[in-house]
């Protein structure tokens, strides 16, 4: 790690942990500010670390930044569902595409990752298009479907790395973003919104300190 990593990992917490007492108190100016500058400080630590491959970390940059397009998507008052999705299905890409730079796994590491996120997505697929259905948004269930498909395929290439800080990296994007789907579409869970915010910049961090 650089010394400019190390200050900007610090900065990309301090603001993390800003956005999660935004998220609790409902602050939305703070979390106006807070969410997005945690995500662009960990931009700059994925762009200034000593990474072990260039292309992986040039990647891994390109898909922080569409995380950043995504969380401001997200954020801002009003429906953006599918655009925030739309950015970061590209993010998703993104990193699968890095994790085939450098290290990559065996066909029988990719194997078990598939197995592993076909029994953990295929049911959350079922769940999530049942609801939609149900409440007749319908135009929804093509773009959930695409990006759970895209998310399981970097969850997939993460686990089959073998690196431990991407394989919790991934695993807690999934988490998160399976939580949103699960509060958006199915019904608000108690913490729902603290807890999608903390395994996402925990997901970021750990797929951004894979890149060393």
């Amino acid at each position: 790690m650089t010394t400019a990593a190390w200050v900007l990992l610090g900065l990309a917490a301090l603001f993390a942990v800003g956005d999660w007492v935004a998220v609790v108190r409902g602050d939305r100016r703070l979390e106006y500010v807070c969410k997005p500058a945690a995500t662009l400080a960990l931009v700059g630590v994925a762009a200034t670390l000593d990474a072990a491959s260039a292309d992986r970390q040039a990647w891994f940059v390109a898909a922080l930044v569409l995380s950043l397009v995504g969380d401001v998507f997200l954020m801002l008052p009003g429906d953006r569902l599918v655009a925030g999705l739309g950015a970061f299905l590209v993010a998703q890409v993104a990193y699968t595409v890095g994790f085939t730079h450098g290290g990559t796994g065996s066909v029988d590491d990719y194997v078990v990752g598939a197995v592993l996120v076909a029994l953990v997505a295929v049911p959350l697929v079922v769940r999530f298009v049942r609801a939609l259905r149900a409440s007749g948004r319908n135009e929804l269930v093509p773009p959930v479907i695409v990006y759970l498909v895209a998310i399981g395929a970097m969850v997939m290439s993460a686990t089959a790395s073998g690196n431990a800080w991407a394989i919790a990296g991934a695993w807690l994007f999934l988490a998160s973003d399976a939580t949103i789907a699960e509060t958006r579409f199915v019904g608000p869970r108690p913490g729902g919104q603290l807890f999608i915010m903390v395994t996402y910049h925990l997901a970021q961090v750990g797929l951004v300190l894979s890149l060393l």
